[in-house]
């Protein structure tokens, strides 16, 4: 099979497409042929060797895909030859098989194409359980969502609409910020345009309800004085590569929440009511996440250096189906494609 492999830390051109044997599922595992896998920043920052859980060189990046299921562990009882899947991991994604503990899978609903579900588990359900769960989102409710064009921010911002909030959308670029309006954003910030406080001063002069944040860096500050007195802020993860500081008067003085994201923090119950919620959400076609760009196999480093530049907008996928000369609409597969308008959905 082909393989996408990190031989040392670096850049994302220093990953190399290599041959490499077919995985054998162990005992509770999967094997998993890999239809699609998503580029993510971590993947961006394990191969770089700066992520905060290391995976020791040489290792296949990629930590999320969709694929079928072509081979069961001994004592896998829960899933059968043939089953459409998704899962995620810390690394491993960027092969045509790979093989997984069968508890970090998931079935993927009928009706749903195996690019889409590569594309919706880590933002989707990153975003949907940080609305739900840490920024309490409401309907009603006035949300800032910084990052917005990028894959959890316009996870954020399409499940914050779905939940009635009001969204105030904030990216550095129009084609962003044009993407976080067709999925429901009502006010539109382009960070890059002037000073970032005064823009959301303007725009929610009453303040904010509420701030996700999967970017850090420069534009957290401004966002967090931008709410209103015992508002809620949410740390999701630091895209801008910078770790902000925070100066805690301000917390202080406006009676904030200040709180950060991690599965491991959920409340079982509402671990569960929110999966179930998003789950239902999927499946009826209500919520669909935006594929921005996709990259054949062989253009792996292409595809990760799209992310770590900031260029994404929604989820940029690395594309293992068969057929790979042409799509279904006659585009080229030896380049990377960007999917258009009325074509991103499934």
């Amino acid at each position: 099979m082909r393989a996408v492999v990190c031989p040392a830390y670096g850049p994302p051109e220093v990953v190399r497409l290599q041959e490499a044997p077919s995985p054998r599922p162990a005992a509770g595992q999967v094997r998993v042929r890999v239809a699609a896998a998503a580029v993510n920043f971590p993947d961006v920052l394990l191969i770089a060797g700066k992520y905060q859980v290391p995976a020791a060189p040489p290792f296949v990046p990629g930590s999320e895909f969709a694929g079928v299921v072509v081979e069961l562990g001994e004592g896998v009882t829960d899933f059968a030859i043939g089953d459409r899947v998704t899962g995620t991991g810390l690394f491993g994604a960027f092969a045509d098989e790979v093989a997984v503990a069968h508890a970090t899978l998931t079935l993927v609903p009928q009706g749903v194409d195996l690019r889409t579900a590569a594309a919706f588990g880590v933002a989707y359900r990153t975003a949907y359980h940080t609305l739900r769960s840490m920024a309490r989102v409401g309907a009603g409710d006035r949300l800032i969502v910084l990052g917005a064009g990028g894959g959890v921010g316009l996870a954020a911002v399409q499940s914050a609409a779905r939940l009635g909030a009001e969204v105030t959308a904030v990216a550095s670029s129009s084609a962003k910020l044009a993407a976080a309006e067709r999925y429901g954003a009502r006010r539109l910030i382009d960070r890059t345009a002037g000073p970032l406080r005064a823009a959301l001063r303007d725009a929610l002069p009453e303040g904010a309800d509420a701030v996700i944040d999967p970017v850090g860096g420069d534009v957290a500050e401004p966002a967090l004085r931008s709410l209103t007195r015992r508002g809620r802020f949410v740390t999701v993860g630091y895209a801008s590569g910078v770790i902000p500081r925070i100066p805690l008067n301000v917390v202080l003085i406006k009676g904030v929440q200040l709180v950060g994201f991690q599965f491991r923090d959920l409340d079982p119950a509402e671990y569960r009511r929110n999966e179930e919620e998003l789950a239902a959400l999927l499946a009826g076609g209500h919520i669909r996440p935006h594929i921005g760009a996709a990259y054949p196999l062989e253009q792996a480093a292409a595809a990760l250096r799209h992310v770590a530049d900031g260029r994404a907008i929604g989820k940029v996928l690395v594309d293992l189906q068969e057929g790979h000369p042409v799509d279904g609409r006659g585009i080229r597969r030896d380049r990377p494609y960007s999917l258009r308008r009325g074509t991103d959905h499934a």
